[in-house]
């Protein structure tokens, strides 16, 4: 497989917030690709447009970063450092700074940066916390965020020549983060997933929120992994971390380590939305892991149900699209054992940009004529115009039926 992936999506994001006044902020789990992003792709971009090297300033603050800058992690040192390379008042400087949460106090560094007219300033973080919660306020309402995923099965497929049935096996396994470019073998996949749970994200998220159970944080990651595509709710996980796992923890506490996990951009909770009620549940949502590979290896690659999975992958796709995404609920009266009763029925997912919507079922196989009629039953018990789509796992020919429900196969659906 290619080295070099252009992420093309994320690189005309960038393009399009160019010199706008405001701080670039990239987000996305670690080993997503951000730095990839800004120090190879984007400044490969400002190169070719005519941009001086010397004017491209990158200073980076991984902690795996062979070129990590140690020394410029004080705050004084760092902005000496950076205003002591802006030679010229009149050329324009793009500084990129990455995982610059490592930095205490770097909001003043960047927002100093970004007051001047000839510097256009980029950031990356792995950290949620002060780049979403506290965006506003850190950046002055200044911050403009680009959200970056490991790579999408479109992203997966480029330059390979395996057919797209065997691409899509090895993706549901091993999901798309980018480092696993450079595993060779099943074996060599596993063990640096695995690496990256136990020695970057567990480790991460307990220095940084001071966890002094991580046991009891690596069994609630095992059990959002395990649960994707199911709803639940902190004291739904406490009763399954009991008495499954065999780990006490309370769910007050079990809301504050999802909280963590979600902070580092491991999993993503979609609200539960009732369409006819117009309300949101705000006590249960769905979990989904950011990238399925990483959902496999916490569970030692145990529970590869491929229907959870392509729900799993539905979503992310959805999100990479720019897509809030929520899962809904319509209730109907119905006659059931002689009497009416409320029956409530779930749609996968409802995903909307601000002026589009769409109602989403993910449905592996519809061999049945009654599978098809348990799918569709929710789609068909809403009464609005947006539109309605059942992506099937099935390679089949797209098409509308008579009640304007659309069709198509995942494949379609994820690379066109």
């Amino acid at each position: 497989m290619a080295q070099y992936i252009q992420r093309e999506t994320y690189l005309q994001q960038l393009i399009n917030r160019m010199d706008n006044g405001e701080v670039k902020i990239v987000t996305g789990p670690r080993r997503s690709g951000k730095s990839w992003l800004l120090n190879r792709i984007f400044k490969d971009y400002l190169l070719s447009k005519g941009v001086p090297e010397e004017n491209i300033i990158i200073v980076s603050f991984d902690v795996d970063d062979e070129e990590e800058n140690d020394d410029l992690t004080d705050r004084k040192a760092l902005k000496s450092y950076l205003y002591s390379r802006i030679t010229s008042e009149q050329a324009l400087y793009y500084i990129i700074l990455d995982e610059v949460q490592e930095v205490d106090g770097f909001e003043k560094i960047v927002n100093g940066l970004n007051a001047k007219d000839n510097i256009d300033v980029y950031i990356t973080g792995s950290n949620s916390h002060f780049l979403s919660s506290d965006i506003k306020t850190i950046f002055r309402g200044r911050g403009d965020e680009v959200r970056v995923y490991p790579f999408s099965f479109k992203e997966f497929c480029t330059n390979r020549t395996e057919s797209v049935s065997e691409l899509w096996k090895e993706y549901y396994t091993y999901g798309g983060m980018p480092g696993l470019l450079k595993q060779r073998t099943p074996e060599q996949k596993v063990a640096y997933l695995q690496r990256l749970w136990n020695k970057t994200y567990l480790d991460d998220v307990v220095e940084r929120h001071h966890v002094k159970n991580r046991e009891a944080l690596s069994a609630l990651a095992d059990a959002l992994c395990s649960s994707v595509g199911s709803l639940t709710n902190p004291n739904r996980v406490s009763n399954i971390l009991q008495s499954v796992q065999k780990v006490k923890i309370d769910p007050d506490t079990v809301a504050n380590y999802i909280s963590y996990l979600e902070e580092a951009f491991l999993f993503e909770g979609a609200k539960r939305f009732n369409i006819k009620g117009n309300k949101y549940y705000e006590s249960i949502k769905k979990y989904y892991a950011v990238d399925v590979g990483l959902r496999n290896a916490k569970l030692n690659f145990r529970q590869q149900e491929v229907t959870h999975i392509m729900e799993n992958v539905i979503y992310n796709e959805l999100r990479m699209r720019g897509f809030a995404v929520d899962v809904g609920l319509v209730e109907a009266r119905e006659m059931r054992n002689g009497k009416m009763e409320y029956i409530q029925y779930e749609v996968d997912f409802i995903a909307s940009n601000g002026t589009d919507k769409y109602y989403i079922q993910s449905a592996f196989a519809l061999d049945t004529e009654e599978k098809k009629q348990q799918e569709l039953k929710s789609l068909q018990k809403i009464d609005d115009s947006f539109r309605k789509i059942v992506i099937v796992g099935n390679d089949i020919a797209e098409y509308t039926d008579d009640k304007g429900i659309r069709y198509i196969g995942l494949f379609q659906f994820l690379l066109q």
